[in-house]
C-alpha cells in the first residue's frame, strides 16, 4: 500500500483536525540508531525523534531488553490498585533527580494529563481557581490544559474550568521589550508579573505554569533568571509555581538536566512526559510531600505507572545518565547552533537561532521586513525531507523549524544535517 493509498483511508477514519506534516504524509516503519525508514522504503535522519519523545533514538537493546523481560512474566497491567515495584523504583529515581525536597511522585500516561494533575495540585492546595500562564504556552489538548495554552492555534475553546491571566517574558524574538538588555527585560517582565496579579486577580492566585523553553511556541525561552526573578514575586503571595518539563526534561537542554535549572530556582512541582520512555506512553508529576498531598479524594491512573512503561522507563533514565546523554546534548547542540548561525550569514530568511543543547529552532522571515513566513517554513520542512531529515515545525505563526533529535546523536550525522539544512536554504532562491 502507498503511502497516498493509507493517507486516504487516513482521512475517511481520522479527525479533519488531528495535524499531519508534509505534502504528502509519510508512515515510519523502521527506526536504527537515528534514523528511520517509511513506508515506501525511504530513510532519513530523524530531527524529531517522535516531537521528543524517541529521546535516546530506535532500537535500543538495553530498553527493547527491559520491556521484553517485564512482558516475560506474563503481566503487562497491574494497575495501580496495586504495587508495581518498578513504578516505585522510577519514582524514587526522578524524587531524587528532581532536586524538589521530600518529593512525591504521580505516573501519568501522557505530558497533557501530567498538566492536568498538576493544575489539580495547585487548585485543591491554594483553594483557588485562579492561574498564572504564559503567552505563546502550550499545556496539551486536554479541557484544562487547552485553557491555559496562550497560543491561538492550539486553544480550541474559550471555555475553561480555571480562571487564566497571560504574563510576558518567554517569546523574546517578537517581545515589545526585545530590545533591552537581558536585565532590563527581566524586569520589565517582572513588573508586568506583578501588574498582573494586582490588577487582574483577586490575589489568591493558585499558581503559575511556565515551559523553561515553550515547545509548540517554537522553542523560544527569556534570559535565564527569569523565572528566578518570577519565583521572589510569586512567594509574596503564595502562589506555587509549576516547571512543565515535559519537552525540556532528562537533560536534552544540555547544561542542565531540567531546563528551569537554567533559572537556578527549585519548582513546588514538575511535569514530565515525552523523552522518559523513549516511545512508551508516561508521563507524570513530581512535587513537594504536603502539594502532593493536598488532594483528599480518591484517586488512581488505570494505566499511569504500568509495568510496560515503567520498566521502558527506568531503563530509559539508566542509559541516559551512564552514557552521559546531556553532556552529548551540550556538545552535539553547540556544534548545530554554530552551523546554523554561519546559515543565517548566508540566507537572511534564517532571522532567529535559539535554543539550548538538542532542543534548537531557526525562525524563518520575510528579510524585507523580518515579518513571519510560514510559507517558506512550510517549503523548507518539505525539501529536507526529500533530502532525508525529518525537522519538526512550530512557533505562534507557523514559522519555526523546530530540531530535537535524539540524545545519541553523532557529530557525523549532526553535520550531515547541517549541509541538508544549507541546501534547503538554496531553493529559497
Amino acid at each position: 500500500m502507498t503511502h497516498a493509498e493509507l493517507w486516504e483511508r487516513h482521512k475517511a477514519v481520522m479527525p479533519a483536525w488531528l495535524a499531519l506534516y508534509y505534502e504528502e504524509p509519510i508512515e515510519i516503519v523502521e527506526g536504527s540508531g537515528r534514523r528511520v525508514t517509511d513506508g515506501e522504503g525511504n530513510t532519513y535522519l530523524d530531527f524529531f525523534a517522535g516531537i521528543l519523545t524517541n529521546a535516546i533514538g530506535y532500537d535500543i537493546a538495553e530498553i527493547s531488553d527491559a520491556v521484553r523481560e517485564q512482558l516475560g512474566t506474563g503481566v503487562a497491567h497491574t494497575s495501580t490498585v496495586y504495587l508495581i515495584r518498578k513504578q516505585i523504583e522510577l519514582a524514587e529515581q526522578i524524587a531524587e533527580l528532581s532536586g524538589i525536597p521530600d518529593a512525591k511522585v504521580f505516573f501519568a500516561n501522557s505530558g497533557t494529563e501530567a498538566n492536568e494533575t498538576a493544575l489539580l495540585l495547585a487548585t485543591q492546595n491554594r483553594r483557588s481557581n485562579q492561574v498564572l500562564a504564559m503567552r505563546n504556552s502550550y499545556h496539551g489538548r486536554a479541557f484544562g490544559t487547552v485553557a491555559i495554552t496562550g497560543n491561538r492555534g492550539w486553544s480550541a475553546s474559550s471555555l475553561s474550568p480555571v480562571n487564566v491571566q497571560y504574563v510576558q517574558g518567554a517569546y523574546r524574538y517578537r517581545s515589545p521589550f526585545r530590545d533591552l538588555s537581558d536585565a532590563d527585560y527581566v524586569k520589565v517582565c517582572v513588573d508586568d508579573l506583578r501588574n498582573v496579579i494586582e490588577t487582574t486577580t483577586s490575589g489568591d492566585v493558585a499558581c503559575l505554569i511556565a515551559e523553561p523553553i515553550q515547545g509548540v511556541g517554537g522553542f523560544s525561552s527569556p534570559p535565564d533568571g527569569l523565572y528566578a526573578a518570577f519565583k521572589e514575586v510569586l512567594d509574596e503571595y503564595g502562589i506555587l509555581f509549576i516547571s512543565d518539563e515535559v519537552q525540556t526534561g532528562w537533560g536534552r537542554t544540555g547544561d542542565h538536566f531540567w531546563g528551569i535549572q537554567a533559572h537556578d530556582v527549585v519548582p513546588d512541582a514538575m511535569t514530565f512526559a515525552k523523552g522518559l520512555g523513549n516511545g512508551f506512553a508516561i508521563g507524570g508529576v513530581v512535587a513537594r510531600a504536603e502539594l502532593m498531598d493536598s488532594v483528599k479524594a480518591n484517586s488512581l491512573s488505570t494505566f499511569g505507572g504500568n509495568p510496560i512503561s515503567t520498566s521502558a522507563a527506568k531503563a530509559t533514565i539508566d542509559y541516559l545518565l551512564d552514557k552521559d546523554l546531556q553532556a552529548n546534548a551540550a556538545k552535539r547542540g553547540a556544534q548545530l547552533v554554530d552551523g546554523l548561525r554561519g546559515i543565517s550569514d548566508e540566507y537572511p530568511e534564517l532571522g532567529d537561532v535559539r535554543g539550548k543543547g538538542l532542543m534548537l529552532a531557526a525562525e524563518i522571515v520575510k528579510p524585507d521586513d523580518n515579518t513571519p513566513d510560514a510559507a517558506s517554513t512550510a517549503k523548507l520542512q518539505q525539501e529536507t525531507k526529500n533530502r532525508g531529515l525529518l525537522v519538526g515545525k512550530g512557533g505562534l505563526y507557523g514559522n519555526v523549524l523546530r530540531m530535537a533529535p535524539p540524545m545519541t546523536l553523532t557529530e557525523d550525522e549532526a553535520a550531515e544535517a547541517l549541509e541538508i539544512i544549507r541546501e534547503s536554504f538554496g531553493t529559497l532562491r
